[in-house]
């Protein structure tokens, strides 16, 4: 029995879920051959995601191949209760999300979620598969395997593997380069500042712009500020990524520095206290602060609450101001959450539909692949990945050159040397 805000949404959701899939050929088209060929047939299927458009035209997919999904939301404050009406009333999934909704309440739709008995488990962000471990062991023997979509997700996997934790093979989705290389740098770099406009409505050009973390997302955040108008500085424990951003152009300087310069800090790094109680101390009258890191642990709210004599909630959708001693003001989107999900909308479906597709296609090999994959974090397989990039190129009219058979041979042979 699904747990959802209001099922009179369902109207509203079907049209914004119609809207997105406009977006997203590739997904259709997998879905119209998963519609034949029924790849899922019979499957259980528990998710937990982000309840978005993009990510009903997932689960329509996976429907479509002949699975039965359940689905929780991995962010309470990204969760579109439309979405989550249209998806029990108009599409058949079971879903538990209500936008909003507290910790408690969080883990209980992801127990629901595992109550179906899963045979395959997809994750953003590793707490559904956290849970299976620590709580719900008793379902782990069910669970042939799962897929993991973000980068903090899979950072958790791999240091469960590492200690023998992982109890069936888990996909990293997130890693194909038709995923990370795409959503996380186009993606990620739009809808963050989407959301810090639309929750501050402030000019970023001739800001500065302090970006912690220069991965995938850190890289798009950092190109689009700079589009923008913005000064970008990056700040890194990297030495390879420090490099690179200064290759670029990007100003790079330890967080203790940039606090003092910085108009706007975006985490992206998918660690904790990134920004913590030190750095705060020094910032500005007005600096702004968002994470666009899974969790909300990048930016030490707590210590921000501590070192506050007075809180402003709700100044503007999704903003807080915290006012300090001595007059300063320091101002928090989206609880220090995902401000690009919380604040916007998240990914724009076009690049949706390359993540999704990726996770679609995936689940279809794992319906069989399952039994000879070994308990632990594993890659895509490079022709899934080929395939997406391959069909997003053709839905996009462009084409490519191909190998001539003397090209092919060239390539695989060492004898003709130089």
């Amino acid at each position: 029995m699904s747990d959802i805000a209001d099922v009179s949404l369902a109207y509203e959701g079907v049209k914004r879920i119609e809207w997105a899939d406009r977006g997203m050929p590739v997904l259709r088209q997998v879905r119209e051959r998963f519609a034949a060929d029924r790849p899922l047939d019979g499957l259980k299927v528990a998710a937990c995601m982000h309840i978005t458009t993009e990510t009903a035209g997932l689960i329509r997919t996976l429907q479509a191949g002949g699975a039965s999904v359940a689905l929780a939301a991995s962010n309470p404050l990204s969760t579109q209760d439309d979405t989550a009406a249209a998806l029990v009333q108009e599409y058949g999934a079971e879903v538990f999300a209500r936008a909003g909704i507290d910790r408690e309440g969080y883990y209980a739709h992801i127990h629901q979620a595992l109550e179906t008995g899963p045979d395959l488990v997809l994750d953003d962000g590793c707490d559904l598969v956290n849970t299976l471990h620590v709580d719900r062991t008793d379902l782990l023997g069910t669970v042939k395997a799962g897929c993991e979509q973000t980068t903090t997700g899979v950072i958790r996997l791999h240091q469960m593997a590492l200690e023998g934790a992982l109890k069936f093979p888990v996909v990293a989705v997130n890693d194909t380069d038709t995923k990370h290389m795409f959503d996380n740098r186009y993606g990620t770099g739009q809808s963050t500042l989407d959301g810090i406009i639309r929750a501050t409505n402030t000019l970023l050009a001739g800001k500065t712009i302090v970006i912690a973390g220069f991965g995938y997302c850190g890289r798009g955040l950092a190109e689009r500020a700079r589009g923008l108008g913005a000064r970008v500085v990056v700040t890194e424990i990297d030495p390879v990524k420090a490099l690179d951003a200064a290759l670029q152009g990007f100003g790079v300087q330890p967080m203790e520095q940039a606090a003092a310069d910085g108009d706007v800090f975006i985490t992206v790094t998918g660690n904790r206290d990134v920004v913590n109680a030190d750095h705060l101390a020094l910032m500005k009258d007005g600096a702004i602060l968002a994470n666009s890191g899974h969790f909300d642990v990048e930016i030490d709210v707590r210590a921000l609450g501590d070192m506050a004599v007075e809180v402003h909630r709700g100044i503007r959708p999704q903003t807080d101001e915290y006012v300090l001693a001595d007059g300063r003001r320091l101002v928090l989107l989206a609880e220090g959450r995902l401000v690009n999900l919380a604040a916007a909308e998240g990914h724009p479906a076009a690049v949706m539909d390359m993540s999704f597709a990726d996770q679609a296609l995936t689940c279809e090999w794992l319906a069989t692949a399952h039994a000879v994959l070994a308990p632990a974090v594993h890659d895509v397989p490079k022709e899934i990945d080929t395939e997406v990039a391959r069909l997003k190129l053709a839905s996009m009219s462009i084409s490519i050159d191909l190998l001539t058979p003397d090209q092919e041979d060239y390539l695989h042979s060492w004898r003709p040397g130089t």
